[in-house]
């Protein structure tokens, strides 16, 4: 079994806004990450899609983009992104869900051995773009990965995913950071950064936890594989 992940899929089978408007780099994305995929993921495989899955606003508008998804090989795990205004209730998404895709929220999931837990995350204190009203969602999700890194039975291989980045521009420490330190999670994944802004992101290996950015542009469009069992 391999475990790959990808993340800021932005698809958007519904609704119309192509990726291309943000740089050539995006022209076609959604039909190369198909074709990458297809070459690389067997049915036996779990992929991670750490947040911003689809453009859709609403639920049914993303069903397009979930069934797109299910098509390929592999197990998913969905997080909710910043951009995933069509995640309502995780219990309303999980029903939605077609087979083979799941939803992580405030739990664990154990696929084969591999344990994840996760939470969208938020922006770090100590950002430039941290303002004072960040600070209630930034502690509610501080709060919501540790109930989700304490559902985390022991043994198997530990990993977490976020959306946002764990750190600030700087890389001070935050209660992400440290959750994952406290928790013994071996590997992180993240995305959220595009562009430019991924020369911020943090990437190797910190007080035991190796971070790995994937966002879909940072990593060419193709799942990166993190590990194989």
């Amino acid at each position: 079994m391999k475990v790959f992940a990808i993340g800021d899929l932005h698809l958007s089978g519904v609704v119309d806004k192509p990726m291309d408007i943000f740089g050539p780099a995006w022209e076609n994305h959604a039909q190369r990450i198909r074709d990458a995929w297809l070459g690389a993921v067997a049915p036996g495989d779990l992929v991670l899609l750490p947040g911003d899955f689809s453009w859709a606003m609403k639920l049914s508008d993303a069903r397009a983009d979930m069934e797109l998804i299910a098509a390929l090989p592999g197990t998913k795990l969905l997080l909710r992104g910043n951009h995933d205004y069509w995640w309502s209730s995780v219990t309303q998404v999980r029903a939605a869900l077609p087979p083979g895709v799941f939803a992580l929220q405030n739990d664990c999931f154990s696929f084969g051995g591999v344990h994840v837990a996760g939470a969208r995350g938020w922006v770090c204190p100590g950002s430039a773009n941290f303002l004072p009203e960040d600070r209630k969602i930034y502690d509610r999700e501080v709060l919501r990965l540790g109930l989700s890194l304490g559902a985390l039975p022991a043994g198997g291989r530990r990993i977490a995913m976020l959306h946002y980045p764990p750190f600030n521009e700087s890389r001070a420490s935050s209660g992400f950071s440290e959750q994952l330190e406290r928790a013994g999670i071996s590997l992180a994944v993240y995305g959220h950064l595009h562009g430019k802004s991924c020369r911020s992101g943090f990437e190797g290996v910190r007080n035991g936890v190796e971070y790995a950015l994937v966002s879909a542009d940072h990593i060419g469009f193709a799942p990166r594989l993190l590990f194989a069992l």
